[in-house]
């Protein structure tokens, strides 16, 4: 049960008597009648085939309150598209499933290519975006929420929690970011937050200096969720990450569009694990270290772009700061991990934080070699100022595909 105290600038939205989910559900229903609500799923096919999707699908069968439910399917042939839509054909929900890497969205996406209004590489920031797309074009949600498909202990109160604040007529809340305890199987889990995230934002704020937009992000409880909510209109002007810099992107887009009064972050769950990546402490490429080495280059970007300059001595300073703050946080959680009868290997933190001090030096040295470099997705309304119909597309290249693959009547 977490307690009342709002940290940060940002209004915290605890949960402090653990509703029944009738209750919270009956209320969304209502909701529904005047603000209809989507869910958008980012996926791999090979999330089909594991333990964590299935459930999550069983789950989702039961919610009330959706209209839509639209699924990104990346990395699926043509025989593994046809099994997805066999697969979510159980949803009792109007849903859609996008073939990312199918012959019509390929298409699309290649013309966008040539005009450079396209995602420029594979992953979740693309898959996201193209949802993003085909929801404005359904026009069937007004409150949208969003989350991974590897959640091994979902349940969806996490959903109806999560969902709520954007969705409640009476609450003027544009975004919400879910936030949670990474606890299970008696150990804290969460390493590139706690040991990389706050550990880095604290040590820009003494290399740097305080600054509203440090405040910001350090206000959130666990900034890499890869959960949030939000109203429509925020997904016509956001620009989105396509790498492992999508939450840190996301956070740092509705900081630019909206006032802190129309920004949350909610409770949603007593307990989550899900899929772990490896650490990868000696490829830079992937894991772990991959992801750090983007998050800390979407942190800098940002930055710069709020009028902070770098340079090497910079970032030497920032890594030895970064270092001595992120140290003292393995003690705290050691000893948090102690009281409360949980695990905590202090020689693989600090080989973590080793990991991060490097990649945060890794991730210095890209940017100030490539500071021109474009991470970001360029946002729904600039690309239908360049192809009107682009949505209309978009929409019609999905229904067509799930018409002619999808299962026989």
């Amino acid at each position: 049960m977490g307690d009342f105290y709002q940290n940060g600038i940002i209004t915290t939205l605890h949960n402090l008597s653990h509703r029944p989910l009738p209750e919270l559900e009956q209320e969304l229903l209502r909701f529904s009648r005047s603000r209809p609500m989507g869910l958008i799923l980012p996926s791999l096919f090979s999330e089909l085939e594991g333990e964590a999707l299935p459930a999550i699908v069983e789950h989702l069968r039961e919610v009330p309150y959706l209209t839509e439910i639209v699924i990104g399917l990346d990395r699926a042939d043509e025989a593994q598209y046809r099994q997805a839509l066999e697969f979510f054909g159980r949803l009792p929900q109007h849903h859609r499933v996008l073939w990312n890497d199918g012959p019509r969205l390929r298409a699309l996406d290649a013309e966008l290519q040539a005009q450079d209004l396209a995602p420029r590489e594979q992953g979740k920031g693309r898959n996201v975006w193209y949802c993003m797309g085909y929801t404005l074009a359904s026009d069937r949600a007004e409150s949208v929420a969003l989350h991974d498909c590897d959640i091994t202990t979902y349940d969806r109160a996490m959903l109806a929690r999560l969902i709520y604040p954007v969705a409640n007529p009476q609450f003027n809340y544009e975004f919400c970011k879910g936030y949670y305890a990474r606890v299970a199987d008696g150990k804290i889990n969460g390493r590139v937050s706690r040991l990389l995230v706050t550990p880095l934002l604290r040590a820009l704020k003494k290399t740097l200096g305080e600054m509203e937009y440090l405040d910001y992000m350090d206000s959130f409880r666990y900034p890499l969720a890869g959960e949030f909510s939000f109203r429509r209109d925020v997904l016509t002007d956001i620009r989105i990450p396509s790498d492992w810099g999508l939450e840190i992107g996301v956070l740092s887009e509705v900081y630019r569009n909206y006032a802190n009064n129309r920004l949350c972050q909610a409770d949603i769950a007593d307990v989550y694990d899900h899929k772990h990546q490896d650490m990868s402490v000696d490829d830079d490429s992937q894991g772990l270290s991959k992801m750090s080495v983007d998050i800390a280059k979407a942190l800098f970007r940002k930055l710069a772009t709020r009028g902070v300059t770098f340079n090497s001595e910079t970032f030497r300073s920032l890594k030895a700061t970064y270092y001595r703050i992120a140290l003292d946080f393995v003690e705290t959680y050691h000893n948090d991990a102690v009281m409360n009868g949980l695990s905590l290997d202090i020689h693989s933190e600090e080989r973590a934080v080793e990991m991060f001090a490097q990649n945060i030096m890794t991730a210095g040295e890209a940017f100030l070699v490539n500071p021109m470099e474009r991470p970001f997705i360029p946002s729904w309304s600039r690309v239908v100022s360049a192809i009107p119909d682009v949505l209309e597309r978009l929409l019609d290249a999905v229904e067509q595909d799930n018409k002619e693959y999808g299962p026989r009547a």
